[in-house]
């Protein structure tokens, strides 16, 4: 079977975009950049899935992959200029989609046509996929959880219009900035390193400002700036107060 094309959860037939990105000969990052910005005429097609794949090495970044159904998948190729390259990994990835295809309708087969012993075969193995698939997926999400810190920033290019920085907002709220940062890591918000989590950034609480700087010895390095929002401001000032009260009591 072609391992371009491979099953979901729900035995969907799906690829993604590493392997598009591979087979059309393009660098992966101009490839998830196409699909965020037409990320709604993609959505027509269903939902699209972002996990996150690290560097075999383990010393480079993770990198955020998405995962295409096979209409998705054929959209994304509509975005390359044909070559022979593309062209020829167009028919392989459609060829590959037909095959999955094919092995799925051979699987729903009618029980009738198989022995007791097919089917037990058929049983045991299904029930192997989804103990495999389960362990893949608890391993994938302790990975996510593990790398949120680092990679959180990556989904967001820009500041939210109304996002303020922790000094401004420990203003607002009437501390300092040292003693909000504090609170934010308490709170779980924030990363020892004072990086958003993103379940904070999804939740629209925090958002990120992306900036750089010339380091003498190692050159131009990258820095992240946490910001909170107005929906964060407000949780915030909400929080505190009720920090306060505790201590008062």
């Amino acid at each position: 079977m072609n391992s371009i094309v491979t099953l979901n959860d729900t035995n969907c037939p799906i690829t993604t975009s590493l392997a598009i990105a591979e087979g059309v000969g393009n660098p992966h990052a101009s490839v998830i950049k196409v699909i965020r910005q037409n990320i709604a005429d993609f959505e027509e097609f269903g939902n699209i899935g972002f996990e996150i794949q690290n560097s075999i090495s383990g010393a480079g970044r993770p990198t955020e992959y998405a995962i295409l159904n096979e209409q998705q998948s054929a959209l994304l190729l509509t975005y390359f200029r044909n070559n022979d390259t593309v062209k020829a990994f167009k028919k392989a990835l459609i060829k590959a989609f037909f095959e999955m295809r094919d092995e799925l309708n051979k699987r729903q087969a009618p029980a009738e046509n198989l022995s007791r012993m097919d089917i037990l075969q058929l049983a045991m193995q299904s029930e192997e996929e989804r103990l495999r698939l389960e362990q893949e997926k608890l391993k994938l999400e302790h990975q996510i959880e593990e790398e949120a810190p680092r990679v959180a920033f990556a989904k967001q290019v820009e500041a939210a219009p109304d996002a303020i920085s922790v000094a401004q907002a420990a203003k607002v709220i009437g501390t300092g900035q040292r003693r909000l940062f504090a609170f934010l890591r308490q709170i779980g918000w924030i990363s020892r390193r004072n990086e958003p989590y993103q379940t904070k950034i999804e939740s629209g609480y925090l958002d990120v400002k992306l900036g750089s700087w010339d380091h003498p010895d190692h050159g131009l390095k990258q820095s992240v700036t946490a910001l909170v929002t107005g929906k964060g401001l407000s949780k915030l000032q909400k929080l505190w107060s009720e920090r306060d009260q505790d201590h008062a009591a």
